[in-house]
């Protein structure tokens, strides 16, 4: 890799680490005022956690020496002391921090699922076993010769079939949409759960997280295209670029189309929320679909996702800001859609069921193990240290009763 590819990937690995930020104001605009300095803090506390773990653990158990195996050896390369000794360049070295970013946005996505009633320090220590024993293996599964890159040539031998995940269906989003679904169910629902129960305290701040996400998105999807500059081939960095654009865009338009035809306004709330469905659909696809499939794929997921978050209400778990709506089904909707429309190999683009099938079974086989995981974890804190607040600690508000901190300190002059 050359110097300019090198830079690109430090620059992608910054907007990465941007991201986790964005997804603090999203998440933080959208619960009350009195637990917005809790939500942002879930997703900082996340970003130191997991980003000493990846260095120290993670970036040495995300590959493996043979498919069988659960996960690498966490101190093969302990705190990269022989990736260091043996990278003059620099470039493997830049790509595990790459990698770090989105360890740590995956496990942050989790918090929203039981944002205005779950305490701290349970919480850092759910993140940090969950990084441990979830995402590092299957980030081994997916992208370090694990399990699921060979099930192509395990299920359809000769075939040349094998998952797509170019940046994060099932390790990122069915990942942390899983885990988010096991806490909401440990943690219970919210006090006066029904439909209605609090409004986003900043519209704002939300729209600045999701497009602060959209920015970083271009680094998520885009920062490993081998030789992205100086090529003579940037074909799939140019499609990468173009879907990661127009997906989220048409998402967009999904999303506050079903406000519309349902409850007779489009939200701005919904605009934001449907580019972030767009984005998760994207992901998995963005170097194997072409920009007219980009498109439908965004429709459909900003549209199903806007109609996903209302099953909450009629099956009674309380996600509260809708990560199982929008990254659960939006990652199950991007990571299933190449089955059909992947490149010379989904089903409507010249190729058989044999990518749906893999794509499938991928697909559930990170999302139960998420989920198990998640929810063994989750009881036992419960159990141990207590991971939920009282509910009248509930009602005085997180911010207060954990952090002692305000999110708006008013003063009448």
């Amino acid at each position: 890799m050359d110097s300019g590819n090198i830079a690109w990937l430090m620059i992608a690995t910054a907007l990465v680490l941007f991201m986790t930020p964005g997804v603090a104001f999203f998440y933080g605009g959208l619960v009350k005022a009195k637990s917005v300095v809790s939500m942002m803090m879930m997703s900082f506390g996340a970003l130191g956690l997991v980003a000493v773990l990846w260095v120290l653990i993670g970036a040495s158990m995300s590959v493996v020496e043979s498919p069988f195996a659960f996960a690498g050896n966490p101190f093969g390369d302990f705190a990269l002391q022989n990736t260091i000794a043996d990278d003059p360049t620099g470039e493997a070295t830049i790509g595990i921090a790459f990698g770090a970013t989105f360890a740590i946005i995956t496990t942050a996505l989790i918090s929203g699922s039981i944002a205005d009633r779950a305490r701290f320090w349970p919480w850092m220590l759910f993140a940090g076993i969950w990084a441990t024993l979830v995402y590092f293996p299957v980030a081994a599964w997916v992208w370090g010769d694990g399990w699921i890159s060979m099930l192509g040539e395990w299920l359809f031998p000769g075939s040349g079939l094998e998952v797509i995940d170019y940046a994060g269906g099932t390790a990122v989003h069915i990942n942390a949409g899983a885990a988010a679904l096991a806490l909401a169910i440990v943690l219970g629902r919210r006090v006066g759960f029904q439909k209605g129960i609090n409004k986003p305290h900043n519209v704002p701040l939300v729209m600045l997280g999701a497009s602060i996400l959209w920015f970083g998105w271009f680094g998520f999807n885009g920062g490993l295209v081998p030789n992205a500059l100086g090529s003579d081939d940037n074909t799939a960095m140019g499609l990468i670029i173009v879907n990661t654009l127009v997906c989220p865009a048409a998402g967009v338009l999904g999303w506050i189309i079903i406000e519309k035809l349902k409850d007779g306004k489009s939200t701005s709330v919904g605009a934001a929320s449907g580019a972030v469905s767009g984005l998760v659909a994207i992901t998995p696809s963005c170097a194997d679909i072409n920009p007219i499939w980009a498109i439908v794929l965004g429709l459909v997921a900003g549209a199903v996702c806007a109609l996903a978050i209302e099953l909450k209400w009629k099956l009674g778990y309380d996600d509260s800001l809708d990560v199982i709506g929008v990254h659960l089904v939006g990652g199950m909707i991007g990571t299933l859609w190449l089955g059909f429309f992947a490149n010379d190999t989904g089903l409507f683009m010249g190729g058989g069921i044999g990518q749906f099938v893999i794509q499938l079974i991928a697909a559930v086989g990170v999302m139960v193990y998420a989920f198990v995981v998640a929810l063994v974890l989750g009881f036992a804190i419960q159990k141990i240290v207590g991971f939920r607040l009282a509910d009248e600690e509930e009602i005085a508000g997180v911010d207060a009763t954990v952090h002692g901190e305000e999110g708006y300190e008013m003063q009448v002059r």
